[in-house]
């Protein structure tokens, strides 16, 4: 394609690097920036920037984070005896659109995979096993693995499983109302409020 200013095909190579977007909708995206008013682009890179140099994550459960806590571990009404474990955040925000579940998250930041090199040790596993041991007077007493029902979904779970078996705290899984293969996010909200209402115990 011919592009008829260089900033324009810089503007389209950056933007087509987003999940989801090609070069045509990159396009129409830069020309349609390149119409509104200097000041609303300005705001946008800004807010862009901002999420990308101020974004921090929770200490506690690892989901993106404006402060030192996230607004759900920060949130008193929240039963704190429950801690539902995701991948990432997109599947905290996915449970929580079901209003379903009003317990804790833990974030692992990824699955066990081997075929791409990721094992536990670069999973934020260590983190839970100290919350679920550390709880105090406040202990924890389920643990929700709400992990795709895929080989590396299964093969996190199980590993999960056999950590925490020692600490006697009761661990469940979703039911599996979602399709074998699928991912959290995709899932529609009734869908994911029944496999979170409908857990079973892990076996």
């Amino acid at each position: 394609m011919n592009y008829p200013s260089r900033l324009i095909e810089d503007a389209v190579t950056e933007i087509s690097r987003l999940p989801g977007i090609g070069k045509k909708t990159a396009l129409r995206l830069a020309l349609h920036l390149l119409k509104r008013d200097e000041e609303q682009t300005l705001m946008l890179s800004e807010a862009l920037l901002k999420m990308r140099t101020q974004t921090t994550y929770c200490r506690k459960c690892h989901n993106i984070a404006d402060n030192e806590l996230c607004n759900i571990c920060s949130n008193s009404k929240r039963d704190t005896s429950i801690i539902c474990v995701v991948v990432d955040t997109r599947d905290v925000l996915a449970i929580e659109s079901t209003n379903q579940y009003r317990g804790l998250y833990h974030v692992l930041g990824g699955i066990i995979s081997p075929l791409e090199g990721v094992g536990p040790a670069d999973l934020q596993i260590d983190s839970l096993l100290t919350r679920v041991e550390q709880s105090g007077e406040d202990p924890v007493k389920e643990i929700i693995l709400a992990l795709s029902p895929t080989m590396e979904g299964d093969t996190t779970a199980f590993y999960l499983q056999k950590k925490l078996k020692a600490t006697g705290v009761k661990i469940s899984t979703i039911a599996r109302g979602i399709p074998i293969g699928g991912d959290l996010e995709y899932a529609d909200e009734i869908t994911l409020g029944r496999s979170i209402v409908s857990r079973v115990a892990y076996d």
